[in-house]
């Protein structure tokens, strides 16, 4: 039979090893823009179990503990692939309700009803994900209900059920099969089944991996840890170049004062890129080879302060706090952003609460719930405002104290739209209508870059190019930022489009906006109205919106 203190460590076990590999399953995502991969939101997710599990007393039942588990589960959920593993113990939580000990009958009978209540909550469940894989452990363990006595034999078929479905996920989704990977959410959850199984073989608790578990809910590229930068400032410029000047000796000569030299070079021209401590030496060396030119102006940036500024803002996010307040109003919004100029548009349209997270940053479903509490209102709107976030979000409406609704916003222009929806002057209903109509005719445009290799959408991508999504699809890569950005933009207007909106991001400078919107008023100018806005927002150089 299976007591409290054997499914407390068992569930305690499989957190710290989901936490050990997040890595290991954050690689397996095909999808090749930066955020929050499944690894890192099923270890937060479950590392929320685990702290509440580590407290609770040795005399719990199994029902005690799963149900601690599933509430600290659920609060604590992240992302699409967090909220679905805090479903499955949700559901089998309430298999194991006023039990002190479980058999296997009611083992399976608990994972049944924790598979159901996960496909439930997905509006369009895919095979060949965790779904799948969550569900054929489910009638393996219904299939040996009956005849199963020991656990520890129990649950290891359960487990190669798991496992053999897991390999079988290429076979159901085409794009794992292009990319040579199985299902990340699938695997996380075969990780989680397998250390449980260890407990309920009589082994210990896994030790944390402490290399392997600094959690970060904010990642960065290029400059993620101090160690790795090694010189301090990023260089770049261009030269008029002399008649008889050798480009390949300038570069030779930038290698011996710093690294990441790029070199470009035409009949009229040279563009240097150099990461270096003597920017001057690299500026004087250039004089020997041509003349600067007016625009654009070289550029030196401290790539140590810019680390520093981005390690401060995530422990602002980390920090962020809501106090409760009660309901004064009628209408209150929420948001979740990221990204000062843009928290700031967000404040100025109404909301009442900005949560910093989006893209790499998820925030939980108790990060939200809170916000939801500190909104002084009866009814609160929630904009996830990333598709990423929407499923936590809803798991609030059964825990908050107000009347909640989420608009299943998947960008940021489509949550600004529909907060310029709003209408104080008419009811909830027709609110609801108008800001979903209004957010559904908005389209977005999002320039990024390649976290990692991948073949995605029949582009064979390489990590660090320059990505161009119209509506959350992969139009086209791209090398440059700037010229990606004008082309997107380009395709994006259509014979009715009246207004363009261009966000640009933290690294992304005003210079570089400036000669954007430029090139776009130029070119464009006579057929749309052209708004540049600074939203110092992350991920995205920039954000572009299409009315």
């Amino acid at each position: 039979m299976l007591n409290g203190n054997l499914l407390r460590d068992s569930l305690i076990s499989a957190g710290i090893s989901i936490e050990n590999n997040r890595k290991a399953v954050d690689r397996l995502n095909v999808y090749p823009v930066p955020d929050g991969d499944t690894g890192t939101n099923m270890s937060l997710t479950m590392n929320a179990a685990v702290k509440e599990l580590e407290m609770l007393e040795d005399s719990a039942g199994v029902s005690k503990v799963a149900e601690t588990a599933a509430t600290a589960l659920l609060r604590g959920a992240r992302g699409n692939s967090g909220v679905i593993l805090s479903l499955i113990f949700r559901g089998f939580s309430k298999g194991l309700s006023g039990l002190e000990k479980a058999g296997c009958a009611d083992i399976a009978k608990a994972l049944e009803s924790g598979v159901e209540a996960a496909y439930k909550a997905v509006m369009n469940p895919t095979e060949g994900t965790v779904l799948t894989v969550s569900r054929v452990a489910a009638e393996k363990a219904a299939e040996l209900a009956e005849s199963a006595v020991d656990i520890a034999v129990f649950w290891n078929e359960i487990c190669k059920a798991a496992k053999e479905a897991l390999e079988k996920t290429p076979e159901q989704l085409p794009v794992l099969k292009k990319a040579g990977v199985v299902d990340a959410g699938g695997q996380g959850l075969v990780i989680i089944f397998d250390a449980m199984l260890e407990i309920f073989r009589g082994g210990k608790v896994v030790k944390r991996d402490t290399k392997k578990s600094e959690l970060k809910t904010f990642e960065v590229a290029q400059t993620d840890a101090e160690e790795e930068i090694r010189y301090s400032y990023c260089t770049e410029y261009i030269i008029e170049r002399n008649k008889h000047s050798d480009p390949f000796m300038l570069r030779a000569y930038l290698e011996t004062i710093g690294d990441c030299v790029v070199v470009v070079d035409d009949e009229e021209i040279i563009k240097v890129h150099v990461h270096t401590d003597n920017p001057g030496l690299a500026l004087e060396k250039a004089l020997e080879f041509g003349r600067f030119i007016n625009d654009p102006k070289p550029k030196i940036e401290n790539m140590r302060i810019q680390h520093e500024t981005r390690i401060k803002d995530e422990k602002i996010t980390e920090r962020q706090h809501f106090e409760p307040t009660k309901p004064e109003k009628d209408y209150g919004f929420v948001a979740v952003a990221a990204g000062r100029g843009i928290e700031s548009m967000f404040e100025d349209l109404g909301a009442d609460c900005v949560i910093r997270g989006g893209q790499t940053m998820n925030p939980s479903t108790d990060d939200i719930l809170k916000a939801i509490h500190s909104a002084p209102a009866k009814t609160v709107f929630v904009l996830p405002n990333n598709k990423n976030i929407i499923m936590a979000a809803e798991q609030t409406k059964n825990l908050a104290d107000r009347n909640v609704c989420v608009l299943p916003t998947r960008t940021i222009p489509q949550g600004i739209a529909a907060m310029m929806a709003f209408d104080e002057t008419v009811g909830f209903s027709e609110n609801r209508l108008a800001m979903t109509k209004a957010f559904e005719h908005v389209s977005t445009g999002q320039i990024t870059f390649a976290a990692r290799d991948s073949e995605y959408e029949g582009h064979n991508i390489r990590k660090g190019e320059i990505l161009a999504f119209d509506n959350s699809r992969l139009s086209f890569t791209e090398k440059d930022v700037s010229k990606a950005a004008y082309k997107l933009t380009k395709k994006m207007i259509k014979s009715d489009s009246s207004f363009v909106t261009v966000i640009y991001g933290a690294d992304v400078t005003g210079e570089q906006a400036e000669r954007l919107q430029e090139t776009l008023e130029a070119k464009l100018g006579n057929k749309v109205d052209i708004m540049m806005v600074n939203g110092g927002q992350p991920v995205y150089y920039y954000i572009i919106s299409v009315e």
